[in-house]
């Protein structure tokens, strides 16, 4: 047996020694939800004194820093061994969702580990605390197989914001661009393709908020006395959305959809399959943009949805017109897509259709920004290559998530390429109650990433 094979094997024990979940227990207890600023000390704590531990433990010099934006703080872990390395720069974030007490099934709590069957339960066993320990724990015995050396440098930022959208992530990185300088960043967040889909992912999509309001009067009135005679704002509101959406769920304005799909995004996303199986929703085949598969759909164009509708009583609905109605509506948009020009162009149209009355603004939220790193750099060819070997089959290969993460922080600022390789798949509930990982995902995830930090000291395998 190979030093890798032994390194890939003593990775994967610390599950069947029952380590993996009883770090991830640890890690689970503390409620670092950064939504609450109560939560502001276990955050740090979680920081300071938990994962600065962890990397100590592994060889790193680690500093906290201030958030540039007023936010939770950054850690920052560096483990140097020589110059002429390699450097891989790590992502993690510290903080979790809200916990949703009351809301699991079984009355489970949050906080708590629970183990059923093959599902890990608690908040931050998907999003990010699992896929965190996985790769740490990979890497842990890489070095120990080594002899304590790993052949590459390695540097983690960790933040403690990511669920608020990542304040002051890009700032700091734009500041510290010396310090988190790096060949290439390796991380692990968001699902898989599928469970049994081994995935890496090259970026995301981006998002944008924005609303729609028709606010013709402060009040509602009364609908027998004034129904005929008043505008209603639900009504209008209602043609004003159809108008950007057409009733098959295409997007009806070519400003919020890409142009195409380039030829080699979408020669990668006929060797992808999302599938039905499990405890997600059936897909809606008619729905979207015709012509497309699934996958191109998700993760090769645009979706415009609405997130929330609202007017007048739903709950206690009363013979009243509505003096407002408002929607909230998002764009997941792919790389090539002007934000700048999406509320301009939806204001232009509403107005050119005579639904003058709607209001469109842009949230505060930071939107998003789309990235997607070229399906021909070296190092898509090295990390498929690495989990081929370890695995026996390649990996499935997205030119970017369906979701949207602070990747631009990493591929625009630091200007370096991006590998993310998830130990999480599409039904894991983040961010909902019954949040969970796969063990058997975890297993693989330790076996992936021990071969990657491996190869990673071979440089044979990386063209040095």
């Amino acid at each position: 047996m190979t030093n890798r094979a032994h390194a890939i094997d003593a990775a994967v024990a610390v599950i069947d020694r029952g380590e993996f979940r009883a770090e991830l227990a640890r890690l689970v207890s503390i409620p670092t939800e950064s939504q609450k600023p109560d939560r502001a000390p276990e955050l740090y704590r979680y920081l300071d004194d938990v994962l600065r531990k962890r990397f100590e433990e592994l060889g790193f010099e680690c500093k906290l820093f201030p958030n540039p934006c007023s936010g939770p703080p950054f850690l920052v872990a560096q483990r140097f061994e020589d110059a002429d390395f390699i450097t891989v720069l790590g992502y993690g974030h510290a903080d979790v969702i809200r916990g949703l007490e009351g809301s699991w099934q079984r009355d489970r709590s949050p906080w708590q580990l629970e183990a059923d069957g093959d599902r890990l339960y608690g908040r931050g066993t998907a999003d990010n605390k699992g896929q965190l320990t996985v790769n740490l724990a990979a890497l842990q015995n890489v070095i120990e197989q080594r002899g304590g050396k790993l052949g590459w440098n390695v540097k983690f930022l960790v933040e403690a914001g990511e669920e608020l959208g990542s304040p002051g992530l890009h700032e700091f990185c734009l500041a510290q661009r010396e310090l988190l300088a790096a060949d290439v960043l390796i991380a692990s967040d968001g699902p898989r393709l599928a469970a049994d889909a081994p995935t890496v992912f090259l970026g995301s999509r981006g998002a944008v908020n924005f609303t729609l309001r028709v606010e013709p009067r402060p009040a509602a009135h009364h609908s027998g006395n004034w129904g005929g005679l008043l505008s209603n704002p639900a009504i209008t509101l209602s043609h004003a959305i159809a108008h950007l959406v057409e009733q098959s769920g295409r997007i009806a304005l070519p400003e919020l959809r890409p142009t195409h799909i380039p030829g080699d995004v979408r020669d990668a996303l006929s060797r992808c399959v999302v599938s039905e199986d499990g405890d997600g929703p059936a897909i809606d085949h008619d729905w979207g943009e015709p012509g497309l598969t699934p996958a191109e759909k998700l993760y090769g164009w645009n979706s415009l949805e609405v997130l929330a509708l609202s007017s007048g009583t739903p709950a206690a609905p009363i013979s009243a017109i509505p003096g407002k109605a408002v929607a909230t509506c998002q764009l997941r948009f792919v790389v090539g897509t002007d934000i700048e020009a999406v509320v301009p162009a939806i204001r232009r149209s509403l107005a050119a259709a005579g639904l003058t009355s709607v209001i469109v603004e842009r949230t505060a939220d930071k939107p998003f920004v789309a990235t997607r790193v070229p399906l021909d750099s070296p190092w898509v060819e090295f990390a498929s290559r690495s989990i081929e070997s370890t695995l026996g089959h390649q990996p499935v290969i997205l030119p970017n998530l369906g979701g949207s993460l602070p990747n631009d922080a990493f591929a625009e600022i630091l200007a370096m390429p991006t590998l993310w390789i998830p130990h999480s798949y599409p039904n894991c509930a983040q961010h909902a109650p019954d949040e969970h990982m796969l063990e058997s995902i975890a297993r693989e995830g330790l076996a992936m990433m021990a071969g990657i930090y491996w190869d990673l000291g071979d440089p044979g395998r990386v063209g040095r």
